[in-house]
């Protein structure tokens, strides 16, 4: 803390910039890093190395090899491919090994094949020089320099989809450098030819001129684009430096250097709210950083090193250390700078003082507090605490920030309770054993989603779980996906049986939320272990998840046992159609007559959808009933001619008696038979009768007058006499006939009585024949008829001579007082004379 300063370079008037130590690497590299292929990911990501294999000997295989930040080794193989041109890392922590023929080779974290990929013919024939991995919204692009001296682009290698872009006019030899650009949403490409750049799009190349370039500026060496892709810097062969934003519209400064040797490389070191952004140049033994006026700082490099870009500074690691330089953070300058009069630093003054017991610390508290300022002053000392590595400073400035708390009134704390929470969950995971030296910044833009995905991908499941349970993360946001994660890893070590695997992953994940079994049996299955993957599935409570995965493995038998135990139909279907597909017909059907619940349903979707299977179902089954109605369905179901629908009918018949079933052959005969007495009366009137019920076709033919033809019907099909007299009542009625009608009331008794008469007539407002058949109605319900036809007269005699006081009760209701006197004396005159009886 005395010297914390010690290591400030300034940079301008109001920048200041340091290296921290991360860590001494605890690799044993027996070569420099100039001799390696070199990719380190972001965001304290993980190191590739592949040696560049200069030896001729086919026996001769460089290893590829993957080491955390802090140089633990993590995976390591002999490299039997291509010649790589150029290693870079995906935005999911997957390393890209671009090859000289055009082809990505895809690894995991640990080596593990992935995919391959090619980046065309073109590049196939012609090589690549040169190659850049680089990072947009779209993911993670490729971009490739042919030995034609042509580009071609690929934006997402997840969604492979290549770009040739147009050739750079006059090129005879490759350019000096060039760089991915993003403007607008779309990826671009700048390309320096000596002194000229050009701006290559997907359809054309244009000639660019840098806003304020020096004409002395000479040919350009080196390009950097920032890591937010908002910045660019170029280098020239005068040691000229310009910087600008990436759309080139803009400068934002230039300055000369000694050096006139292209760097090895160039990247910018920029941070949110930079007071001075700059530019880190890094050269055999030396490395530069350069401001936007004429500033650098010069350090030595002692080893060869690489530079890799982050959010908000450059990791610098070579073969015995690893350092981080970014600039110093404006509340760590108000804290820590010398003679500082901030109120973050006067109060951790205040605090060293306190603890010392010393009369001062009130001193410096009434200072800030005489100036309203010890919010700020709390403030200062959490957002610096917040910057640091190391955790002694971490503790003393969180201290402080604590003593100041304790004078001001409803501080809220959560804040503070964060970043402490925070800096906790930092200080782990920048462990030697980790190694992921993440920044606070860093932590905050990649979120701590996917700060514990990265950490199950290193199968650190302890140190994430403990992250969750400290974090008092969901169970679904992050212990179920942990373990989830590392029961997919444990199906793959073969050293132990299937059953004990199961039986460990069942124990260890139970029945935690958010865990899906069939994810992890899916694994075990792409690792081979098919029987594992079963045992798995036993443990996936939805059937939902298990049936597809059953189906995928090929146990289509156990999967439509499970899809039947669940009693989804919509699940039963699907197995069932696979099985129809999968199966040879004679096999498909011999399965079904195993599994009822299954046939059932498939014989419902056959009703629907397959006629012709379903048929077939029943022949084989010897099912004669359901054939018949299946027979009897199709002959309606057809657009068939009428001996076609007969037929069928015929069929039907035949089945039915055959099932013993005599009741539906007779009605299906006589339905044989109406059809074909439909006809003859079609052709004989040529209207339509076909299809119309038997009661329909005898009304329709009254109705038109055809009275013989009903009566015919009315013999051959044996209609009961009531329901023909209501028919034939009816549709007289309807047709007005009123003369035929009562000729047909007096051919024969009627069966139905006579009301219905009455109520017919009525119904189509002709009183006058009603009041024909009022008086032949039966006596029980002569009243009624005479109601009817509204004669309250003959109604009261009806009454009267049934000595039926109900009947006249209601004939009163009727009654008014003035237009019936006479009715309502007579009745009343009856009902006293049955009370005297």
């Amino acid at each position: 803390m005395d010297c914390y300063t010690a290591n400030w370079d300034p940079l301008g008037e109001a920048a200041y910039y340091r290296k921290l130590d991360l860590y001494t690497m605890g690799w044993n590299l027996r070569e420099d890093l100039r001799d390696c292929l070199v990719a380190a990911a972001p965001y304290g990501g993980p190191i590739a190395l592949l040696k560049n294999k200069k030896e001729k000997s086919p026996s001769s295989r460089p290893p590829l090899e993957i080491y955390t930040a802090s140089g633990v080794l993590l995976a390591s193989i002999p490299w039997k491919n291509c010649p790589a041109v150029h290693l870079g890392w995906t935005t999911s922590e997957d390393l890209l090994c671009i090859q000289e023929d055009g082809s990505v080779l895809v690894y995991s974290l640990f080596c593990e094949f992935k995919r391959r990929f090619s980046m065309g013919n073109e590049v196939l024939q012609n090589h690549v020089l040169e190659a850049k991995v680089f990072h947009t919204e779209y993911g993670t692009g490729v971009a490739i320099l042919t030995g034609a001296h042509r580009f071609t682009i690929a934006t997402n290698v997840e969604d492979l989809k290549l770009r040739r872009l147009p050739q750079v006019p006059g090129v005879q030899k490759p350019p000096s450098c060039w760089a991915v650009l993003c403007q607008e949403r779309v990826t671009v490409l700048l390309v320096a030819v000596g002194q000229e750049l050009y701006l290559l799009d997907n359809t054309t190349c244009s000639p660019v001129t840098l806003p304020g370039l020096s004409p002395h500026a000479g040919s350009f060496l080196r390009m950097a684009v920032s890591f937010n892709y908002r910045f660019l810097a170029l280098f020239t062969d005068t040691g000229y430096i310009w910087m600008g934003k990436s759309n080139l519209k803009e400068k934002l400064g230039e300055s000369m250097c000694e050096f006139r040797a292209p760097p090895k490389q160039m990247v910018w070191c920029t941070r949110s709210r930079s007071k001075q952004r700059a530019v880190v140049m890094a050269w055999e033994r030396r490395l530069l950083v350069a401001g936007d006026a004429e500033q650098y700082i010069q350090y030595p490099l002692d080893e060869d090193s690489y530079l890799v870009p982050e959010l908000d500074g450059v990791r610098i690691f070579s073969r015995s250390t690893h350092e981080f330089l970014h600039e110093i953070p404006e509340a760590s300058q108000e804290v820590f700078k010398i003679a500082s009069m901030a109120p973050g630093a006067l109060l951790l003054e205040a605090q060293k003082e306190y603890e010392k017991e010393s009369q001062k610390a009130d001193e410096y508290l009434r200072e800030i507090k005489d100036q309203n300022l010890l919010p700020e002053a709390v403030e200062q000392c959490i957002r610096a605490a917040s910057y640091e590595h190391d955790p002694e400073i971490q503790k003393s400035l969180l201290r402080a920030a604590s003593f100041g708390k304790c004078f001001i009134d409803k501080f809220p704390p959560e804040r503070f309770v964060e970043t402490c929470r925070d800096l906790r969950v930092l200080n782990a995971i920048r462990d030697y054993q980790i190694g992921i030296p993440l920044s606070f910044d860093q932590y905050t833009q990649v979120t701590t989603e996917v700060l514990l995905d990265r950490l199950v991908l290193r199968r650190l499941y302890p140190i994430a779980i403990k992250i969750c349970e400290y974090l008092r993360l969901s169970e679904f946001q992050g212990i179920s996906r942990i373990l989830a994660h590392w029961a997919c890893y444990k199906v793959q070590q073969k050293d132990k049986s299937d059953e004990e695997v199961a039986q460990a992953i069942n124990q260890k994940l139970g029945d935690t939320p958010g865990i899906s079994y069939s994810e992890i049996a899916a694994r075990a299955y792409e690792c081979g272990r098919t029987e594992l993957a079963i045992k798995l599935l036993e443990y996936e409570p939805r059937s939902g998840k298990q049936v597809p995965l059953l189906l995928k493995m090929k146990r289509s038998q156990l999967a439509l046992s499970k899809a039947i135990e669940s009693g989804d139909t919509d699940l039963v279907y699907t197995v069932v159609l696979h099985l129809k597909n999968e199966l040879n017909r004679g096999a498909f059907f011999m399965t079904l007559q195993n599994q009822p619940v299954a046939l059932s349903l498939y014989r419902q979707f056959c009703k629907y959808q397959e006629l012709d299977t379903l048929k077939d179902l029943y022949n084989q089954d010897d099912d004669h009933q359901e054939l018949g109605n299946f027979h009897v369905r199709a002959s309606y179901a057809s657009d068939k001619q009428i001996d076609g629908r007969v037929a069928s009918l015929q069929n039907a018949v035949d089945e039915y008696y055959k099932a013993k079933n005599e009741f539906a052959a007779k009605a299906t005969e006589d339905q044989i038979k109406l059809l074909r007495s439909q006809r003859r009366l079609q052709a004989d009137f040529n209207k339509p009768y076909l299809d119309e019920s038997l009661h329909d076709t005898v009304y329709n033919l009254i109705l038109e007058g055809n009275h013989k033809r009903a009566e015919q019907f009315y013999r051959d099909f044996k209609i009961p006499d009531k329901r023909f007299w209501w028919l034939k009542i009816s549709a007289l009625a309807e047709q007005g006939d009123w003369e035929e009608l009562e000729k047909f009331s007096k051919s024969k008794k009627s069966p139905i009585g006579y009301l219905p008469f009455v109520e017919i007539s009525m119904k189509h407002h002709n009183r006058h024949e009603a009041k024909k058949y009022a008086p032949r109605v039966a006596p029980e319900q002569r009243v009624k008829a005479f109601l009817l036809v509204g004669d309250l007269s003959q109604a009261s005699d009806a009454a009267i001579e049934r000595k039926n006081e109900a009947e006249m009760n209601l004939i009163l209701s009727k009654c008014t007082a003035a237009a019936d006197a006479s009715v309502v004396a007579k009745i009343n005159l009856a009902k006293a004379q049955l009370g005297k009886k």
